[in-house]
């Protein structure tokens, strides 16, 4: 599986220091709409949390967790994905530390975030995505999801969860469109 090599990517310092000063509000790139559907998206290496609003921006509900092929696949994926849904910008998911330093990681999701506008000729917004992760584990626990629903879904309500504050922090006030769990998984004893 190929992925973009942090050593041929310019330094993006500048970048990293800015967003460290930035905490939860949204590093956002000045062509996001204010209307349309955005697709929230939890990045990782393996696999890549999905979420989408709804046109007026107001609800947010999770989609799913795509599970990476190679980058070909993966972008042919993304853009059938925007053309279908009719996206007008993405919403990626920035790990930071809490002490507001950039990792690795960090330095990935921004090639990946870079490569996705690219691929989808959208645009993408970064955002703080600092315990979502362990929100949407939580969240999840509390329902009676099975623990290996729970497991399949937690990536995508991450991706709803970035969604939502970018969102929140944005003024669009979006909230989730949809209980976490229903009485057909409910009813799952896996």
């Amino acid at each position: 599986m190929t992925r973009p090599n942090p050593a041929n990517e310019p330094s993006d310092a500048p970048l990293r220091k800015q967003s460290a000063q930035i905490s939860r509000s949204p590093q956002m790139c000045s062509e996001i709409p204010s209307s349309g559907r955005l697709a929230g998206i939890d990045f990782g290496s393996v696999r890549v949390g999905l979420a989408l609003c709804d046109p007026s921006q107001s609800w947010v509900t999770p989609l799913a967790t795509y599970v990476r092929r190679s980058m070909s696949l993966d972008g042919d994926y993304l853009a059938r994905l925007a053309g279908q849904e009719q996206l007008v910008g993405w919403v990626v998911g920035l790990p930071i530390h809490c002490s507001g330093e950039e990792s690795q990681k960090s330095t990935e999701a921004r090639q990946f975030a870079r490569w996705l506008g690219e691929r989808t000729a959208l645009p993408v917004a970064l955002f703080d995505e600092r315990f979502t992760t362990a929100e949407a584990r939580r969240l999840l626990n509390e329902t009676t999801l099975s623990a290996k629903k729970r497991r399949q879904r937690l990536d995508g309500m991450a991706a709803h969860l970035i969604l939502s504050h970018y969102l929140g922090a944005r003024g669009s006030g979006a909230s989730s469109s949809a209980p976490l769990d229903d009485s057909a998984d409910a009813a799952d004893s896996e």
